[in-house]
Parts: structure tokens; C-alpha cells; sequence
């Protein structure tokens, strides 16, 4: 493209005036929109000043397809217009121009300057329209942000209360679990004493500082401090609250603030279902006593008081059969030419205790009778029946019956008049004279002979049923030979019986005892019953009561 440059000597204003309006009909020639026009126009008339002020300038104008000025003055300018078409070759003279293209280029540079201007007022106006639409878009993401700000303070709240929520639940949880476990543990031991030394140790330290036990009927009286509060739970039955500030514990009366309210609060609940047996109080672990907590130990101290009932109960009972069957068990008879020797134990813990006897007893023609039995199940009902089979069997022996005769006699009675109720039995008759023992069993263990050398044999014969049980029975009788001095053990299965072993380990283990008396206790038949005891019962725990009884012929 051929490059075209040209100067102009600008001299005054007119040649200024008449360059502007040469180049403002260039560049409209020229494509230049308006809007830059105006611009490019706006710029040249402010460089062109000093021209005005009678300056002379120098422009030179360079066409190459774009529109290059350079003015040279003062302050030297470049400026270059981008043109859409070249302008036309070759360049006019600002001084060829006439007077009314002068004025044409004026009402020009007015027509771009109002065109400008309708496009500034477009523009403003879409700009307003634009910073409505601004502004109504910053309203919606004001509102939107307050939604949002809204439902995120909700959100905290719905997860503060499901925390709130959840650490109650896993309260509760924690609170139930202690519950059960504590109430399995006070119910596990039916000895109030031993109910009353777990209350502390379950409850100390987290949820008491310090736990105190005062029971009614005890010669002790609770410390000062805490009489007032305990002597009034145990009056009204009411839980009570001393402290320096009122609890308003749920069940719980507050006492009024007194002389005798301690620093820190107690809470007093009374012991026991039907009447008050004590008051456990209990000082509260920290500053007060939570209401969830409250309701929790309330619950405990009435479990507490049904134990102790149950326990108080229990022991009465236990109290009362033991009394009946040492007073059943009888005086053992002096037999020239047989020495007798017994031992009874009730059992360590349970109410297993009433149905374990022995009896020895003349017969009417000079025998002498050596029985030993065991009824099922325990406590008072089986120390009565006990006491009926003792009777019974006594006068069955008055009437002259040998050993099997009786048991057949005692079944039958039994089976009639106790049917769900079953014992075993074991009879054995020693007649003056005559070197055999005859004996008969009903379900029992079987006896031990001790000969004189210290062999021991087991009288295994079969023994029969169990009397009571309900099909009819003839039991039979059984002779064995005694050399004198040998001895005879009958027993109960409480002696030979243990959970964790069968009952013919422990029959073994007695066999092993018996053969291993030493000569002491071959003098004494009282010093052998207790060295028998002693290696049977090592652990010093059996379940059940124990009968033993051993009877030796004379050497």
C-alpha cells in the first residue's frame, strides 16, 4: 500500500479551524465512527491551542490505509486513526478549502457532536437500566443472604438441640445402664450386711462424695450434721434435701435452711418396701444434685430396700428352718459294742437348709437302727417334712419292720400324701451278736466300710428309687459282713457332691480319707467324723447341707 505524507503550515486560527474541518471530513470519509471521530476531533482541537493563540504549528498528516498526525509545537503530539476505508489520494490542502466547506465541516463536527451525544444519552440511559437491574440484583442477593443466614441459624439450632438432644439420651443411657447393674449386684447377695457394704462402693465417687448407711434399728445414730435430715426420711418416708440452698429435686422435700444444714448438699432417701428400714445419705459429688441423677438414685434406694427386705426375709426364714432341723436332729444313743459319731453343717450361703437328717435309735428287739436321709428341695417346708419322715420311720421300727419294710412303708406315705415331693433314704440295723450289718437305700449314696486294716469298700448294691416318686415300690434289704472294729460311714450327697466335679469324685475323695485315719482318731470316733470333715470341705463353700454319720462295731 503507497504510503502518502503531506505538511501543513498552520499560521493562525483560521489555518487551525480549516485543518480541523479537513480532517474531521477525512476521517468521516474515512469510515471513522462518530463517536471516535468526535474523540480524535476533541484531542486535535486541544493540541491545536497554541494555534489559536497565534502560534504557527507544523502538522504533517501520513496516510498509509490509517490516518497518522503529527503536530509539532511545544509539546509535540502523535495521534493515529484507525480507518475502515483509505481516505482519498491525493490529501487536500486546509488552504483549498472554501469558506463554505468551512461552514459544512462546522455544521459536521455539530451532527457528529449530537450524534455523540444521542449515543452518551443511549448509553447513560443503558446504564441506568443496567444499574437498576444492579441494584435489584444486589436486593435479591441481599434477601437471598438473609435466607441463607436464616436457615444456617436454624441449622444450628436444630444441631444444637440434636446434640442436646443426644448427650441427654446417652445420659439416660449411662444412668439406666448403672441402674441395672447396680441393682443386679445388691440383688445377687440375700445378706443385708453385704447389701450395705456395696451401697458406697457402687455410688462413691461419681455420684457421692461420701455415702453413710444408718439403719432404724441400729444403736448408732447418724452424725449431727446429717441427724435431722435422716431422722425425718425415716418419719415421713419421704426422700429429704438439706443444704444451703433448696435442690427442688424432683420426689424430693426440701428441708428448711437451719443451723444444722451442712456446706454441701445431702440428699437422704429412705430404705426399704414395706417399711422404712434406713436412710442412705449420700453427699452430693459437686456443687448440687443433678434432677435426672435424683430420679436414678431414687430408684436405686427403693431396689436398695427390696434387696434388704428380701435379704431380712430370707435370713428369717434361713433362721427359723435351721432352728427346726437342730432341734430334729437327734441325741445319738450309747450302744455297748457300737460307737456312734455325727456331724451336721447347714449350707455356707442359699436357703439350703431343712432337709438333711440322720437318727440312730434302739428297735424293739435290741437292734440298733443308724438312719441318714436328704429331702428334696429346702428351707422350712423341707425341715416339716423332714420332722414327719423322722416320726414315721420311728414308729414303722416300733412295729418291728427290717430296714427294706420301713422304706416300702415311707414310700407309699410319701407318694400319697406329698406327691411332689421326694427324699432319699439309707437304713442300716446293727443286732448285738451278730458280726453283719443289714441295710436297705432309697436313692441315697452309697455307704463306706472302713475294715480294721484300713481297706475301704463301697456297698454298691443297687439302692432302689427315690421314696415319693409315683410308681409302687418293694425296696430290698442287703447284709454285708463287719469285722469288729470296722466302721461305717453314712452320709449325705452335700459332703461328696460339688458343681464343679461329679459326685463320684467326691465319694473317691471320701474313700481316700477314710482309709487314711490315723490311730487318734481310730480311738476317738468324734476326732475321725472331724477328720473327715476337713479334707471334704477345703474350700469351706458348699451349697448344701451336710449329714454324716459314722457308726463302728467294737474291736
Amino acid at each position: 500500500m503507497t504510503t502518502t505524507c503531506d505538511t501543513w503550515t498552520l499560521a493562525g486560527p483560521v489555518d487551525a479551524a480549516r485543518a480541523r474541518a479537513l480532517l474531521a471530513r477525512l476521517t468521516a470519509d474515512a469510515g471513522v465512527p462518530a463517536r471516535e471521530r468526535a474523540g480524535f476531533l476533541a484531542a486535535l482541537t486541544a493540541q491545536l491551542r497554541p494555534c489559536w493563540e497565534g502560534r504557527p504549528q507544523k502538522l504533517t498528516v501520513t496516510v498509509d490505509g490509517n490516518l497518522h498526525l503529527a503536530l509539532d509545537g511545544p509539546e509535540p503530539w502523535r495521534h493515529t486513526v484507525a480507518c475502515a476505508s483509505p481516505p482519498p489520494r491525493p490529501l487536500p490542502r486546509p488552504g483549498d478549502l472554501a469558506e463554505a466547506d468551512l461552514a459544512a465541516a462546522l455544521l459536521d463536527a455539530g451532527e457528529d457532536t449530537a450524534a455523540v451525544l444521542a449515543g452518551l444519552d443511549e448509553a447513560e440511559e443503558l446504564v441506568r437500566f443496567h444499574r437498576e437491574e444492579l441494584h435489584q440484583t444486589n436486593q435479591g442477593v441481599l434477601a437471598l443472604h438473609g435466607e441463607l443466614e436464616a436457615a444456617a441459624v436454624a441449622q444450628r439450632k436444630l444441631l444444637d438441640a440434636e446434640r442436646a438432644a443426644r448427650a441427654e439420651a446417652e445420659d439416660a443411657r449411662r444412668l439406666l445402664t448403672f441402674l441395672a447393674d447396680a441393682s443386679a449386684a445388691l440383688n445377687a447377695s440375700l445378706d443385708h450386711e453385704d447389701i450395705l457394704r456395696r451401697l458406697p462402693k457402687l455410688l462413691v465417687p461419681e455420684y457421692a462424695r461420701h455415702v453413710d448407711v444408718w439403719l432404724v434399728d441400729d444403736e448408732e445414730t447418724p452424725p449431727a450434721e446429717r441427724a435431722a435430715a435422716a431422722v425425718t426420711a425415716a418419719r415421713t418416708g419421704r426422700p429429704q434435701h438439706a443444704g444451703p440452698h433448696p435442690g427442688g429435686l424432683p420426689g424430693v422435700d426440701d428441708l428448711p435452711a437451719s443451723a444444722l444444714s451442712p456446706d454441701r448438699p445431702l440428699l437422704c432417701l429412705p430404705l426399704g418396701a414395706r417399711t422404712v428400714q434406713g436412710v442412705l445419705t449420700l453427699a452430693a459429688p459437686g456443687e448440687r444434685f443433678a434432677p435426672d441423677t435424683t430420679v436414678m438414685l431414687l430408684e436405686l434406694a427403693r431396689r436398695a430396700g427390696i434387696a434388704l427386705d428380701n435379704a431380712r426375709q430370707y435370713e428369717q426364714h434361713r433362721d427359723v428352718a435351721e432352728a427346726l432341723q437342730r432341734a430334729q436332729l437327734t441325741e445319738l444313743p450309747d450302744t455297748p459294742g457300737l460307737a456312734l459319731a455325727a456331724r451336721y453343717l447347714p449350707a455356707t450361703h442359699g436357703l439350703n437348709i431343712g432337709g438333711d437328717w440322720y437318727d440312730a435309735f434302739p428297735g424293739p428287739d435290741g437292734s440298733v437302727l443308724a438312719v441318714i436321709g436328704d429331702v428334696t428341695g429346702h428351707g422350712l417346708r423341707a425341715a416339716v417334712i423332714m420332722g414327719q419322715l423322722r416320726t414315721a420311720l420311728r414308729a414303722y421300727a416300733v412295729e418291728g419292720n427290717g430296714p427294706a419294710r420301713i422304706l416300702t412303708l415311707l414310700h407309699r406315705m410319701l407318694r400319697h400324701q406329698q406327691p411332689e415331693l421326694y427324699a432319699t433314704c439309707a437304713i442300716a440295723r446293727f443286732t448285738p451278736g451278730e458280726p453283719d450289718v443289714v441295710w436297705a437305700a432309697a436313692g441315697h449314696p452309697p455307704a463306706l466300710v472302713r475294715g480294721p486294716g484300713g481297706e475301704v469298700r463301697v456297698l454298691d448294691a443297687k439302692p432302689g428309687i427315690m421314696l415319693g416318686v409315683p410308681v409302687p415300690y418293694e425296696y430290698e434289704e442287703h447284709r454285708e459282713e463287719l469285722a469288729p472294729g470296722a466302721t461305717l460311714a453314712l452320709y449325705t450327697d452335700g459332703l461328696v457332691e460339688r458343681r464343679s466335679a461329679g459326685i463320684d469324685a467326691g465319694i473317691e475323695r471320701l474313700a481316700q480319707a477314710l482309709g487314711t485315719l490315723g490311730a487318734a482318731e481310730l480311738r476317738e470316733l468324734d476326732a475321725a467324723a472331724d477328720a473327715l470333715l476337713k479334707p471334704m470341705l477345703r474350700d469351706s463353700e458348699h451349697d448344701d447341707d451336710i449329714c454324716l454319720l459314722l457308726c463302728r462295731t467294737a474291736a
